[in-house]
């Protein structure tokens, strides 16, 4: 069989399609069977056509001094604005908004004080006005100028009032000196008789009351006039004192061999005013928290009772008892003796139980409880280590204008109760 030869091959690969297989061709064959577009654009970027674009480019550029004024001056403005941020373009200097310092040195504009910015400040400045503390010093505020213009007449008799509480640490001697103190305030002459052993009336007076001062004890055991033992407290001329000692506390046993021991000091106050007619308006007498002669002693001398009440629930057993006591009195040795008085003292107005306590006490006595409630103070418990009164320690503080509006209150009812005697 005949083997085909190159010239077959080549003559029957011509015959067909026309074959994409490569075979080596020279540049100018490349250059020629490139499509006139991609010559075109290779032209265009030929070595021949770069210094025509360069020079058209050269062209294009135009010297500062040739530049027109208007875009100098636009160019001038955005340098000026990029080298000072805080200086506005001049086409927008009229519509800037106004740059208003604030309290605080900050600088706020008045975009910023917008209406609701406006009313959430007045608000809060409310809430500060609305704030306990800002309505606690505004309360306080009022009261001092309605004590400025009250009017109170004294009605020239003289009270004579036992301050007690079988119960202890009530505020029966605070109550006492402090009510005292802010009746002498107001023009009354007052006479504390301090009938506890301890002498804390006596302190908080700023009266001597050693081992050899005249006392009550002398009054009550030796029978001295009463007179004879009083002292003018250093706080007030109106303000007198009969001082306790240290013997006092052995009075009790030594009485009970006394004749007419229960009414020994009612003697002795009945014989001072029949020699001082009109000198005293109020006499009060601060007892021990105990039930023994003494505080029989007390309730015998006074015509009125004048109970201070804590403000907690204790509070209120130890005023059953005592009250039971005040009936036993008044059925055989004092048949005058009246419960004139009862003062809320050691309130706290942040606890329902102090609330719950003074509604009560309100209910039962509607007409003994004053209107004034004592609160719980820290200056009214300082003032007696000072040897004052409260309203000689701190006068501006809530404790002292609570005495103070207790001391009118119950001036007022002295002189009310009078005229209807009248």
């Amino acid at each position: 069989m005949k083997q085909p030869d190159e010239s077959d091959a080549q003559a029957s690969f011509s015959s067909d399609e026309p074959s994409t297989a490569w075979a080596p061709q020279s540049a100018e064959q490349d250059a020629a069977s490139i499509p006139e577009a991609v010559a075109i654009e290779t032209h265009s970027l030929s070595e021949s056509t770069v210094p025509d674009a360069a020079a058209a480019l050269e062209e294009e550029v135009v010297p500062h001094d040739a530049v027109p004024d208007e875009v100098a001056s636009q160019e001038d403005a955005v340098e000026r604005t990029d080298s000072d941020e805080d200086v506005a373009p001049a086409e927008y200097a009229d519509s800037a908004p106004e740059v208003v310092p604030s309290p605080e040195g900050s600088t706020v504009t008045q975009e910023e004080e917008s209406p609701i910015a406006q009313q959430d400040g007045a608000a809060l400045a409310q809430e500060e006005d609305d704030s306990p503390i800002a309505r606690e010093l505004a309360d306080l505020t009022a009261r001092r100028k309605a004590l400025e213009e009250a009017n109170v007449q004294l009605t020239g008799r003289t009270r004579v009032l036992t301050v007690s509480n079988q119960k202890g640490g009530v505020g029966k001697t605070t109550t006492t000196v402090n009510l005292a103190a802010a009746m002498a305030e107001r023009g009354a002459k007052v006479l504390v008789i301090d009938l506890d052993p301890q002498g804390n009336a006596s302190t908080a007076l700023g009266v001597p009351h050693t081992a050899d001062t005249p006392s009550v004890y002398d009054v009550l055991i030796d029978e001295f006039p009463l007179a004879d033992i009083i002292q003018v407290s250093p706080e007030s001329p109106n303000l007198l004192c009969a001082p306790s000692t240290i013997h006092l506390a052995g009075a009790e046993i030594e009485l009970v061999s006394q004749v007419a021991r229960e009414h020994r000091l009612r003697v002795a106050v009945d014989d001072y005013l029949a020699n001082n007619p009109g000198e005293l308006d109020f006499i009060l007498i601060d007892c021990p928290p105990s039930l023994g002669l003494l505080t029989i002693n007390a309730f015998t001398a006074a015509s009125e009772l004048l109970i201070p009440i804590q403000c907690e629930y204790y509070a209120l057993e130890g005023l059953s008892q005592l009250l039971g006591t005040v009936r036993m009195i008044q059925k055989h040795l004092n048949p005058r003796l009246e419960l004139s008085t009862i003062m809320l003292t050691m309130y706290d107005g942040r606890t329902r139980l102090a609330q719950q306590v003074a509604d009560e006490v309100r209910a039962h006595f509607p007409a003994e409880v004053l209107d004034t409630i004592i609160p719980r103070s820290v200056r009214v418990s300082e003032a007696p280590s000072f040897g004052q009164s409260v309203l000689a320690y701190d006068g501006q503080s809530a404790g002292a204008i609570a005495y103070r509006e207790a001391a009118v209150e119950m001036i007022r009812r002295d002189s009310a109760s009078n005229e209807r005697g009248a």
